[in-house]
C-alpha cells in the first residue's frame, strides 16, 4: 500500500517516520508523496584526471571527485551531459515497515534534469540524507538552487516489517551519511574476496558487509 498525504502526516506525527527539517508541510506533502529539497553540497567528477574508474579502488576517489558547496540563494549550473552527486537538505529515518522510493519532480523532468540514475530505493531502516544522482539530459544548462524542491519520496508499506533492516548491524555502507557520498562499491564482498581489498583501500571490517545500499 502506498501512503497517502494523510498517512504520511500521521506517520510523521507519530514520529516513527522522520523527515527533517520540513519548513512547510502544506507545500512539501503531496497527495501521495513528500517533496525533498536540494542541499548545498555537490560532488563533481573530473574526467581529465584519470583514465578510468576502478570500482574496487576507493583510494582513487579523491583523484576524480571534487566537492563544491553552493549556499542557498546561489546557483549550481548543471551543464548538458554532466553527472554530479547532490544531496537532499532533509535527513530521513525510514521505519522497518516502510520502503521509500526517490523520484524526480515532473517540472524538472520537463527541463531534462533527472535526479537518480538507478539507485531510487531507500531501504527500511535507513537513516541519513539522501544522495542524488543528478544528470542533465538536455541541450541547455540548467540552474539548480539549493533549497528548491528537487525530488520526492513515495512510501510503500510492507506486508510485514523487514526482519533485517538497513543499518549498522548489517554493516550497511551508507547508514547515517551526511551530504553526498561517492561510491563505496569497493567495500562489497565480491571485490574483497579477490584479495585486493587492502590495495583498493577497503577496510578489513568492511569486507563482509552485506550488499545493501539505498543511497
Amino acid at each position: 500500500m502506498i501512503l497517502s498525504d494523510d498517512d504520511i502526516l500521521a506517520r510523521l506525527e507519530a514520529g516513527d517516520l522522520v523527515v527533517e527539517p520540513i519548513d512547510d508541510l502544506d507545500m512539501q506533502v503531496q497527495p501521495a508523496s513528500l517533496d525533498l529539497r536540494l542541499g548545498e553540497e555537490f560532488l563533481e567528477f573530473q574526467r581529465t584526471n584519470i583514465s578510468c574508474i576502478h570500482p574496487n579502488r576507493e583510494s582513487e576517489v579523491s583523484e576524480y571527485v571534487t566537492e563544491t558547496r553552493v549556499p542557498e540563494g546561489e546557483e549550481f549550473i548543471l551543464h548538458p551531459g554532466d553527472f554530479v552527486l547532490g544531496t537532499t537538505k532533509e535527513r530521513v529515518e525510514i521505519p522497518p515497515d516502510l520502503l521509500a522510493s526517490v523520484e524526480g519532480r515532473s517540472s524538472l523532468g520537463r527541463l531534462a534534469v533527472v535526479i537518480h540514475a538507478t539507485a531510487g530505493i531507500v531501504d527500511p531502516g535507513y537513516e541519513g540524507q539522501i544522495t542524488l544522482e543528478l544528470s542533465n539530459l538536455g541541450t541547455a544548462p540548467v540552474a539548480l538552487t539549493p533549497g528548491m524542491r528537487v525530488s520526492q519520496l513515495i512510501f510503500t508499506e510492507l506486508k510485514q516489517p523487514a526482519a533485517r533492516p538497513y543499518g549498522v548491524e548489517r554493516g550497511s555502507k551508507y547508514q547515517g551519511q551526511s551530504g553526498p557520498q561517492a561510491s563505496r562499491i569497493g567495500a562489497d564482498p565480491e571485490f574483497a574476496a579477490g584479495g585486493d581489498g587492502d590495495e583498493a583501500g577497503t577496510a578489513p571490517d568492511a569486507r563482509n558487509a552485506p550488499d545493501s545500499e539505498p543511497r
